[in-house]
């Protein structure tokens, strides 16, 4: 092979590689700072020194180093520990890894941890006086209409992931968007759902976790990177949006509005908490009739009336690698029966429901355990990548409950967006 066309060849890879050009009947062009950037010639390898632009499949690259993968002496490709041994890469701080194969010259894609002790990448008090300048009514009067008090209104909803990628190559196999106009219009339809089944004068809302995806691309307990469509702060910022205009709207159709947040999930996690701390913040600020109350243990309760709810993501954010399964067994009976005693909430209601998130199926069971019903709750966001290839594209939306205070009457309306 002469000089000039082997040139040419690592040109073309180069370039494939950096998503310049895909088209072989076109010369591929690199300016000389390009060439400089990232063109090194050897006799056995291709270097890339900055980071690659090719996207591995199902993460977002955070650091990534591309070095040749074939090894000169054997004649064979590394494996991924040979690999950081040989260009001295910290096999420990590698989350995920990809090998890249098919452009002629072997290399790993490889994924670095990064350091996620801090939030500090979103400005709050910007966001917090955004949101808050949105919403142009100051305060809510109560309303003057008489409203039966022995019902009330109660709203569940759960697993909104807002940040996440649905279809990060474009071959998902349930194709849908979950971008900030789409996640707006569902939380409206849900409002709208609300004001036309609404029951009493007061209305609760129960925000079962798993609210934002991830942080930096990454669960909150660090286990997997996750495909998503915004920065932290662009998540953050859509989220506090979100639940402050849904009180706007609902806010002037009841007397009072209590919002319970679990913050205690495997997604959204401390951020998911942070930005609940700002909500109740903002939202009690705002509104004279509305309460917020944020949860950061793993299974939380309040009472109404008779009626005690019991609510849970049904997994944590640091403990539970399974969690509450979506349909009720023995163990599981034996914890919420045991939280239940420890709480004295056998006595205190005559009426009490056990609703999880995080299996993103809507089941309700009143008959395996006697003395509690099990609520499970479909999520609002689409499915994942992950979810839509493991199991199915499935259902979406909330849930509005019409309950009567003192005795077990419950209308249970499930919402599908």
């Amino acid at each position: 092979m002469t000089k000039k066309n082997k040139r040419y060849r690592i040109k073309e890879e180069i370039a494939v590689k950096l998503g310049l050009q895909t088209n072989k009947s076109k010369r591929y062009r690199l300016s000389e700072d390009q060439e400089k950037q990232f063109l090194k010639i050897s006799e056995d390898e291709l270097t890339v020194s900055s980071t690659s632009k090719t996207s591995p499949n199902n993460y977002k690259p955070k650091q990534s180093f591309v070095l040749s993968a074939w090894n000169s002496k054997t004649g064979l490709m590394m494996d991924i520990n040979e690999y950081c041994e040989a260009r001295g890469l910290p096999r420990g701080d590698i989350t995920s890894y990809k090998l890249i194969s098919h452009t002629g010259v072997p290399f790993y894609n490889v994924v670095f941890k990064q350091n996620n002790e801090a939030i500090s990448d979103i400005d709050f008090k910007g966001v917090i006086e955004n949101v808050l300048e949105s919403i142009k009514v100051k305060k809510q009067h109560h309303i003057d209409e008489p409203l039966d008090s022995s019902k009330f209104t109660r709203l569940l909803f759960a697993d909104t992931h807002i940040g996440m990628e649905t279809n990060s190559e474009g071959t998902a196999m349930y194709s849908e968007n979950w971008k900030s106009s789409d996640i707006m219009e569902s939380m409206i339809a849900m409002c709208v759902a609300v004001i036309e089944n609404k029951v009493g004068d007061t209305l609760y809302i129960d925000e079962l976790g798993d609210f934002l995806d991830g942080y930096n691309a990454d669960t909150t307990r660090g286990g997997h990177s996750l495909p998503q469509c915004m920065t932290n702060d662009e998540a953050f910022r859509l989220g506090l949006d979100f639940k402050m205009q849904m009180i706007s709207i609902l806010s002037p159709h009841f007397n009072k509005i209590v919002c319970h947040n679990i913050c205690n999930d495997n997604h959204a996690g401390s951020f998911g908490s942070v930005l609940n701390h700002a909500f109740m913040v903002a939202a009690e600020l705002r509104f004279s009739n509305v309460e917020v109350i944020n949860i950061g243990s793993f299974i939380g309760h309040y009472f109404v009336g008779e009626h005690a709810f019991v609510i849970s993501h049904g997994k944590d954010k640091q403990f539970l690698k399974f969690g509450f399964k979506p349909q009720l067994d023995s163990k599981q009976i034996e914890k919420i029966d045991h939280y239940l005693k420890h709480n004295d909430i056998y006595r205190k209601a005559k009426y009490i429901e056990f609703s999880k998130a995080d299996s993103h199926q809507l089941l309700l069971d009143y008959t395996t355990a006697q003395d509690f019903d099990y609520f499970n709750i479909t999520a609002l966001s689409p499915s994942s990548e992950w979810a839509q290839t493991n199991f199915k594209k499935g259902r979406r939306g909330c849930v509005i409950q019409q309950v009567c205070k003192d005795t077990n009457d419950k209308v249970i309306i499930p919402k599908f967006l």
